[in-house]
C-alpha cells in the first residue's frame, strides 16, 4: 500500500547530498510516497485546490528526467472542516469521553440537496488533500448523479492527530486501529447526515489501496450506514495473510518484463554486480557506481541500499500511469517504459541502475548523490513506509493488524534476496513499538476470502498494479463484482479523466458508474 510522501517547511532540514522527502504511502497501499505535501491552514473555510509541494533544490550531475506536471485535481473546490470525533469508540474507561478534531473535505456543488446520494471517501494513510486531489472520478461521478462528496482523513494521519505531537508515543498510538478508523467514519457519516438534512440519502463509500480496504470493511461492518462500496486496488487478501508472500515482487518484476525481458535481465544483472562487489567488500566501487553520498562500510549498509533500490522499482510499477503525475512521487508518463529505456541505455550496469532509480529519488535532477538513510527507511512494510509522522503511523499499523510479509528472492523476481518473515516482523515490531503482531486478525475481523454473503461491492484492479493479485480478481456474486483493467496501474480508475486514459479504464469507469447508479436508485426507492 503505497504511502504518500509529503513535505512541509517545518520539516525541511539540510542534508548533504540528499533529498528530504516525507513518504507515507498507499497500499500505498497499502502500498500507498508522495514527494509533495499539500498544506491547508484554514479550518472550516473554503480552500482553493492544493498547492504543489516544494522540493529541496540542489545542483546535480545525476541524470534528470523531464516531467511536465499534469494536474489531477479537476478543479472542484472543497471546504476543509473539522469534526469533533470520539477518541476511543470501544472503551468508556480508558479515555472517557475524550475527543479530537478529525479533518474532512466537503463539496455540495453538485448535490441534489436532501435527495442525492453521498459519496464518502474512506481516507488512507496520508493527508486527505492528496487523495481528494487525485480522485477526480468521484467528483465527476457526483456531477452525473447529483451527489454530495466528502473526503475524510484517517485518524493519526495528516492533521487528524488525536494527541497532537504525542500521537506516536506509547500508549497513545494504541488507538490507531482499523476498527477505530471505521467507527470514526460511521459516526461522522451518521452525524453529518443529521446536520445536513440528508438522513434519507444513500451513502456510497470509495477508497483506493488501503482506503479501498476500508471501503470494503465499511460495507461489511456497517451495511446499515453504507449502501455500497467502490474499492480500487485494495489488497484485502494479501494484507490478511492470504496468498504467496513472493507474489508482490514477482508482479513488480512482471511489469518491467512485460515492457522488455531485456530490462528485467539488466536489473537483475545490476543487482548481481552489486552483490559481487559487496562480497569483495569493494565499497568504493559501489559508492562510485551508484553515486552514494557516503561509502557503505558494512553489511547493514548494503542491506539498506538494496531496500532503497528495490523501493524505486516498486513505486514505478505502481504508478505506471499514461501521463505524468505528482501523486505518490513525481513521475513521468509511463515510468516503467522510461525506467527500462534508461536501464538499457548504458553499458555500465551500476550507473544505469543509479539513473533508473533517480527517476524516483531525483526527479528534479538536483541531487548530487543519494543518501541511504534519509531517502528510505526500512520498516514493517517491505514495500516502504517512507519518512515523517505519517510513516510512523503506517509502520505501527503494519506492526499490528496489517500483514505485509512480502519478500524478494532473485528467482521469481529480479531483486536481491530480502526475506521478511513473520519472525522478522515480530522481532522488529517488538523492538520498535513493544507490540506483538497478531497474524490472521484481519481475516478474522473482516472475513478474509469468505465474502460470498456480502453484497454491493465493486473490486477494481489494474493489471499493471503489483497490488492487484492481493485483492479480489473474480466476481463472487452478481453484487460482488470484480472489474479488471488491462492497462491500469494503482487505482487509475479513481483518478480524473485524462485524454491519455486507455480505453480499458474509460470502460471500467462507465461500468462502475452504472452499477453505483443502480445501488443508489435501489436505496432511494426504500427511503422515499
Amino acid at each position: 500500500m503505497r504511502k504518500n510522501v509529503h513535505m512541509t517547511d517545518k520539516t525541511l532540514k539540510s542534508y548533504d547530498c540528499t533529498l528530504n522527502m516525507f513518504i507515507i504511502a498507499l497500499f500505498r497501499s497499502p502500498a500507498e510516497f508522495n514527494f509533495v505535501f499539500n498544506q491547508r491552514e484554514s479550518k472550516g473555510t473554503e480552500s482553493e485546490e492544493p498547492e504543489k509541494g516544494e522540493t529541496l533544490r540542489r545542483e546535480t550531475t545525476l541524470k534528470k528526467h523531464a516531467m511536465p506536471f499534469v494536474n489531477a485535481d479537476p478543479g472542484h473546490k472543497f471546504k476543509e472542516k473539522y469534526f469533533t470525533q470520539v477518541l476511543d469508540h470501544f472503551n468508556y474507561i480508558s479515555m472517557g469521553n475524550g475527543t479530537y478534531d478529525q479533518r474532512y473535505l466537503i463539496t455540495d456543488k453538485y448535490w441534489k440537496k436532501g435527495h442525492g446520494p453521498i459519496f464518502f471517501y474512506t481516507g488512507n494513510e496520508g493527508d486527505v488533500w492528496e487523495f481528494a486531489s487525485n480522485s477526480g472520478f468521484i467528483t465527476e461521478l457526483a456531477a452525473e448523479q447529483g451527489a454530495l462528496v466528502i473526503f475524510a482523513e484517517h485518524r493519526y494521519y495528516g492533521k487528524s492527530l488525536p494527541f497532537g505531537k504525542d500521537s506516536f508515543k506509547v500508549p497513545e498510538v494504541g488507538l490507531l486501529t482499523v476498527e477505530q478508523a471505521l467507527a470514526d467514519y460511521a459516526v461522522m457519516i451518521t452525524e453529518l447526515k443529521q446536520q445536513l438534512g440528508a438522513t434519507a440519502c444513500p451513502v456510497i463509500v470509495f477508497g483506493g489501496s488501503y482506503g479501498g480496504m476500508l471501503s470494503v470493511y465499511m460495507r461489511l461492518r456497517y451495511p446499515n450506514i453504507v449502501a455500497g462500496a467502490l474499492t480500487a486496488s485494495a489488497p484485502i487478501l494479501s494484507t490478511a495473510g492470504i496468498g504467496n508472500p513472493k507474489q508482490f515482487f514477482q508482479d513488480v518484476t512482471s511489469d518491467f518484463e512485460r515492457y522488455s525481458p531485456a530490462c528485467r535481465d539488466a536489473v537483475r544483472g545490476a543487482f548481481l554486480e552489486l552483490e559481487n562487489l559487496a562480497q569483495k567488500e569493494d565499497y568504493q566501487a559501489i559508492q562510485t557506481g551508484l553515486s552514494l553520498c557516503k561509502m557503505p562500510t558494512s553489511g547493514r549498509d548494503i542491506h539498506q541500499l538494496k531496500g532503497l533500490l528495490r523501493n524505486a522499482f516498486t513505486l514505478m510499477a505502481m504508478l505506471d500511469y499514461p501521463y505524468s503525475t505528482q501523486f505518490i512521487g513525481s513521475m513521468p508518463a509511463n515510468p516503467v517504459k522510461v525506467a527500462c529505456d534508461t536501464m538499457l541505455s548504458g553499458a555500465d550496469l551500476l550507473p544505469a541502475l543509479r539513473d533508473t532509480v533517480g527517476i524516483v529519488y531525483n526527479s528534479t535532477g538536483e541531487l548530487t548523490c543519494f543518501d541511504l538513510y534519509t531517502l528510505y527507511v526500512e520498516c514493517a512494510d517491505p514495500t516502504g513506509c517512507g519518512l515523517g509522522a505519517d510513516s510512523l503511523a503506517w509502520d505501527y499499523q503494519a506492526c499490528t493488524e496489517i500483514e505485509m510479509c512480502y519478500e524478494s528472492n532473485n528467482v521469481s523476481d529480479m531483486f536481491p534476496p530480502l526475506p521478511f518473515t513473520e519472525q522478522d516482523r515480530e522481532r522488529y515490531c517488538g523492538r520498535k513499538w513493544g507490540v506483538v503482531p497478531r497474524p490472521g486478525w484481519l481475516k478474522t475481523q473482516f472475513w478474509g476470502d469468505a465474502l460470498s454473503t456480502a453484497s454491493n461491492i465493486i473490486f477494481s484492479n489494474g493489471d499493471l498494479d503489483p497490488w492487484a493479485n492481493g485483492g479480489v480478481r473474480k466476481s463472487l456474486s452478481p453484487s460482488l463484482i470484480a472489474i479488471n483493467i488491462s492497462d491500469g496501474a494503482h487505482h487509475l480508475d479513481l483518478r480524473g479523466s485524462n485524454e491519455a486514459d486507455p480505453v480499458s479504464v474509460i470502460d471500467a469507469r462507465k461500468r462502475e458508474s452504472e452499477i453505483i447508479d443502480q445501488w443508489v436508485k435501489a436505496a432511494q426507492s426504500k427511503s422515499f
